[in-house]
């Protein structure tokens, strides 16, 4: 009889374990991570990637040109003033003369410098370069923009020009006619638009990279062109 009780409370522990294990395995959660691997850490998108030296050694030779850049998420990171604008005025805000004037006389205080636009226009201006920034920018009646960038870049006056407020009209890309008119033939860009205003006009397009937390969706596809693409030129 003993051995019985015994084997019968051996039974009875064994079935409570198995029970609290089956059960702690049903509520256990997903695993959060789903882990990687190195083939995928390694993949690499099939684009044209270059540096500002390999574009550099290619100008080799060439006499002082006109050279272009566009300006928000190109050479500067100016999301903080369109976040403004469209916390002030609405969805719509790009539409609202209000915020233009805002935006080009003195919100670009708030816009961060890329490094890599740095970088860029001091290698033109080492050059000889003519400067020139195209931006689909609504032009207002005064400007504090041209002057910042100036003084952010340390572009001398002699290779410094006005900011080119081309605007933006449905179904036309204002850039093309200002590029051709300066004769521009590199111009630098983070938007397609900016990509196929160049080829339209006849001048080399290089894309930089737009910073992810941009304001500015959705992303672009860099490359998508066969456009050369700048390394590290998010920031």
């Amino acid at each position: 009889m003993r051995k019985l009780t015994q084997a019968l409370s051996a039974a009875c522990l064994l079935f409570t374990v198995n029970c609290t294990v089956a059960d702690a395995h049903a509520s256990s959660p997903s695993p959060l991570y789903t882990g990687t691997n190195v083939a995928k850490l390694a993949e690499q998108a099939p684009i044209h990637w270059v540096s500002i030296a390999q574009i550099e050694n290619s100008l080799l030779g060439r006499p002082p040109m006109a050279v272009g850049f566009d300006i928000d998420d190109t050479v500067l990171f100016s999301s903080p003033g369109f976040w403004r604008g469209q916390k002030t005025w609405g969805d719509d805000y790009l539409k609202n003369p209000a915020f233009w004037e805002k935006m080009n006389n003195g919100w670009d205080a708030f816009s961060i410098p890329k490094e890599a636009g740095r970088a860029l226009i001091a290698m033109h201006v080492k050059r000889g370069d003519s400067i020139y920034f195209v931006t689909g920018r609504s032009q207002t009646k005064t400007e504090t923009v041209s002057k910042m960038l100036q003084d952010d870049f340390l572009i001398p006056g002699i290779n410094m020009n006005p900011v080119i407020f081309a605007g933006e009209k449905a179904g036309q890309n204002t850039k093309v006619q200002w590029l051709r008119e300066k004769n521009i033939k590199v111009f630098y860009g983070d938007s397609d638009n900016d990509i196929t205003a160049a080829r339209d006009a006849g001048a080399r397009g290089i894309r930089l990279l737009r910073a992810s937390n941009s304001t500015y969706r959705p992303l672009p596809n860099a490359g998508a062109y066969g456009e050369e693409v700048i390394v590290n030129s998010e920031y």
